[in-house]
């Protein structure tokens, strides 16, 4: 059989060029790591190019939006255990049942009327202070659909979908920072499902929020 011929010693890479590249090689991923990775990902920027490049604030936003989930799953976790489902209509006294007649005014009593908010129908108005946070969720079966549309008096909040109930403590949506948003939501589930905002644009802001389409109910989590 052929074998190949081995290459000449002196055209192998010597032990001090291997050290020279390992060494070029640690010395490019530890900058990419403190200029690119941690502003980016954690906010953490202690050269300033980070600020430089626009990431620094988005490493920011990403570990105040983490947190603030991580908070609000375990909030959800707690009243789970101490305040019953909101997610049933309570039947009628006695063994009587309501008439066709009589459903049109049983569901004009789900008419919302969380604390804090001036609710019309289909419409909520909300005002956060500064740092201050507000959860307002639509009570949906699975597969339902609800078109909606917030929007701000003019600075942006932070704002997380999500939904929970049925077994489920959290489910996201997506999350972000806007001043303004647009969509269908498509419940996962049967539940509870909406948007969580927080203020940290350092002045009061107002939020609006307008809803329509297949759910029993817009309420505002304390």
């Amino acid at each position: 059989m052929y074998n190949a011929n081995k290459p000449d010693a002196s055209e192998l890479p010597s032990t001090k060029q291997l050290l020279k590249s390992t060494g070029l090689a640690a010395v490019i991923a530890t900058a990419l790591l403190v200029t690119m990775v941690l502003p980016a990902e954690y906010g953490v920027d202690p050269t300033g190019a980070g600020s430089l490049l626009g990431l620094t604030e988005m490493g920011r936003i990403k570990m105040a939006l983490a947190a603030e989930a991580e908070a609000d799953a375990a909030a959800h976790s707690g009243a789970e255990a101490s305040v019953p489902p909101a997610l049933q209509a309570a039947p009628p006294a006695g063994d009587e049942q309501p008439s066709a007649a009589d459903k049109p005014a049983a569901s004009a009593m789900t008419a919302p009327e969380p604390a804090q908010s001036a609710v019309t129908p289909d419409e909520t108005v909300t005002t956060l202070q500064p740092d201050e946070a507000r959860e307002i969720k639509l009570v949906m079966e699975e597969g339902a659909k609800a078109k909606y549309l917030w929007f701000t008096n003019g600075p942006k909040v932070n704002y997380d979908t999500h939904g929970d109930g049925s077994g489920t403590n959290y489910y996201s949506y997506g999350k972000g920072s806007s001043e303004r948003l647009e969509g269908e939501l498509t419940a996962a589930f049967t539940g509870n499902h909406g948007w969580f905002w927080r203020n940290r644009s350092g002045e009061p802001v107002t939020i609006t929020l307008r809803t329509s389409g297949d759910y029993s109910d817009i309420k505002e989590i304390e």
